[in-house]
């Protein structure tokens, strides 16, 4: 449940109270006049990044995997039926003693 900050309309009293999300803000009561009258403040708060979970973590991790994967496909050697480069040694026809 959420830590939120009020101030009482009434008393002007400030007061935190932990509240589910679905809890309306005026029907809050306030801890020292007991009226239902105080409104949700706008209050900073803090977190802690534990870890690998960081924000761009896994799209850094997904670029690396990429790169790791097309540096090993590199090292392959051509896949099969692929055609040689033509050359003057293989621009020629076949003579005809190379059909026998």
């Amino acid at each position: 449940m959420p830590l939120y900050e009020y101030i009482c309309n009434a008393c002007q009293h400030r007061y935190e109270i932990m509240q589910p999300l679905s809890a309306k803000p005026e029907e809050t009561v306030c801890p020292q006049c007991h009226t239902a009258n105080s409104r949700r403040l706008m209050s900073t708060f803090a977190s802690k990044i534990v870890g690998t979970h960081k924000p761009g973590f896994a799209e850094m991790k997904a670029y690396d995997m990429y790169h790791e994967r097309m540096s090993k496909f590199a090292k392959l050697p051509p896949p099969m039926g692929v055609r040689a480069a033509p050359s003057p040694s293989n621009m020629q026809p076949p003579s005809s003693s190379d059909n026998s």
